[in-house]
């Protein structure tokens, strides 16, 4: 079956460190982070952007599994959505969460300490206010949609089925309360 993988969360949440675990015990197929494109190619991160949407797009066209890593904060994750679906993918989203977006600029310094590469705060504080936007666009047309906190590890924490949000813990973080809230006087 041919499988479109979102892993999805604001700058800083993990979301390559959790690409990583789960490749393990997944077929994730072409990866696609905009952010290692940059990296090892020694270009800017518009080039990067343009030369991951050409993956994205050949991916499609080609009917290969991939993976995009995103955080949701422009509209082409959106179309690439419905695109995929209308060519017959299976959509499955991993979203990872964390309570706010002083803890993403942390991490984001912690990652620049060992030589990662940095993200400016006003973009994290931006894309932060507006991280459930694109992700109730799209989750209608994920076939599976699990929800993970990172506060301290990847642990799984809701599912989205059947247009409703399944909590999987008893002590939901801000984040995913937030999340709910939102779900709920946006429909």
């Amino acid at each position: 079956m041919k499988t479109y993988n979102i892993i999805a969360g604001t700058n800083g949440v993990g979301k390559s460190s959790f690409t990583g675990v789960i490749r393990l015990r997944e077929n994730l197929g072409v990866r696609i982070d905009v952010d290692k494109i940059a990296a090892t190619s020694s270009i800017s991160d518009i080039e990067a952007g343009k030369r991951a949407i050409k993956i994205i797009d050949d991916s499609i066209g080609n009917g290969v599994c991939f993976t995009q890593e995103t955080t949701l904060s422009g509209k082409k994750t959106s179309r690439t959505v419905r695109d995929a679906k209308a060519k017959g993918y299976s959509i499955r989203l991993f979203y990872i969460g964390l309570d706010t977006a002083e803890e993403s600029i942390k991490r984001i310094a912690n990652r620049v300490s060992k030589g990662g590469h940095n993200i400016k705060s006003d973009d994290v504080l931006r894309r932060f206010g507006k991280r459930f936007v694109v992700l109730k666009e799209i989750l209608p047309f994920c076939d599976e949609a699990l929800f993970f906190d990172n506060d301290n590890g990847f642990i799984e924490v809701a599912e989205y089925k059947s247009g409703e949000l399944l909590i999987k813990t008893e002590k939901m973080p801000k984040w995913l309360v937030e999340l709910k809230e939102y779900l709920k006087n946006e429909k």
